[in-house]
């Protein structure tokens, strides 16, 4: 099988933030997708051994935030290639908390979703986090960032714990 095949497939670019305790954590994430609309339900694909799993696991709520196309690769490699137990993720960045303490980021969003969480299938290295759709807003006009445009455009790569890397 040509695994390249995988990338035609289309995707949109996030950063997935939850909270623990008094902690706060978010990733990029290129799995989200819009199961049903009644009630509205959403999953998101994260790798078990990424630190914000921890968070979704505990909190069992998480904010999908949808990256605006014009998103500096700095920012996209702050969450995307760093991990929230070496950094703050979220230093100098401008967010506000949802009502469950969430972070909804409020510069580089076009829209966000907020999900509680109601089931989880286990695909090994994964875990498919599945829930309704609690709260949700549009934050600009701009255009979210496609997976393709990422990899096009701005020339990102897909980091190891990231669903869709295929090893060179």
């Amino acid at each position: 099988m040509n695994q390249n095949a995988l990338h035609k497939i289309g995707y949109g670019l996030y950063v997935v933030t939850s909270s623990k305790d008094d902690k706060i954590n978010g990733q990029i994430a290129n799995t989200v997708f819009q199961i049903t609309s009644k009630p509205p339900t959403l999953a998101v694909s994260i790798n078990k051994e990424n630190y914000t799993h921890e968070f979704i696991k505990q909190s069992r709520s998480f904010v999908v935030n949808v990256l605006d196309r014009d998103s500096e690769m700095v920012f996209i490699g702050r969450f995307g290639f760093k991990c929230g137990r070496d950094i703050d993720k979220f230093d100098g960045i401008k967010y506000r908390l949802s009502p469950s303490g969430n972070p909804i980021l409020e510069e580089t969003s076009v829209a966000y979703l907020e999900i509680r969480v109601e089931k989880e299938v286990d695909m090994g290295t994964h875990t498919v986090f599945i829930g309704e759709i609690v709260d949700g807003d549009i934050m600009s006009d701009g255009e979210p960032m496609t997976y393709a445009y990422y990899h096009q455009v701005k020339k990102g790569k897909a980091p190891k714990a990231a669903p869709t890397y295929i090893e060179e």
